[in-house]
């Protein structure tokens, strides 16, 4: 079996959560998923758990983040285009996603980020390593 990563968030709504995450791009496995969770697959090694407070608080050592008002973490999503980006961001927008900020445009790099109902912050960008810098400047 090879390295797997499976994210696991808290969100108070499972189905409208699994919804807006369908519209990104993520796709339900019904054998991992119940009333109170959803296993939603980005790829063959990225799984996001959306999990309700009660089922959440089950595996948890710490209280559940507001992630409405704190950042708790940012995952990040690459992409095959810019044209993905936009339409993934797009789409999740079209769902009730929010968007923060506008897109950056590093040269090399672009990104858009995007919020899902619970706060929790996706960044999803491409990358083109033909146009990375190939010194380092010391600043």
């Amino acid at each position: 079996m090879a390295n797997q990563i499976f994210i696991n968030l808290a969100v108070n709504d499972v189905q409208k959560s699994m919804d807006f995450y369908t519209a990104l791009g993520f796709t339900n496995n019904p054998q991992f998923s119940d009333n109170a969770g959803k296993c939603m697959v980005w790829s063959d090694n990225i799984f996001l758990m959306i999990l309700s407070h009660e089922k959440f608080a089950s595996f948890a050592t710490k209280p559940i983040a507001d992630t409405k008002s704190k950042l708790a973490g940012l995952f990040s999503l690459l992409t095959d285009s810019v044209e993905e980006v936009n339409s993934i961001v797009e789409n999740g927008l079209k769902a009730g996603g929010i968007e923060p900020t506008e897109m950056k445009d590093y040269g090399f790099m672009q990104q858009r980020t995007i919020e899902d109902f619970d706060g929790h912050t996706w960044e999803i960008f491409y990358m083109d390593m033909s146009k990375f810098p190939q010194e380092q400047t010391a600043e």
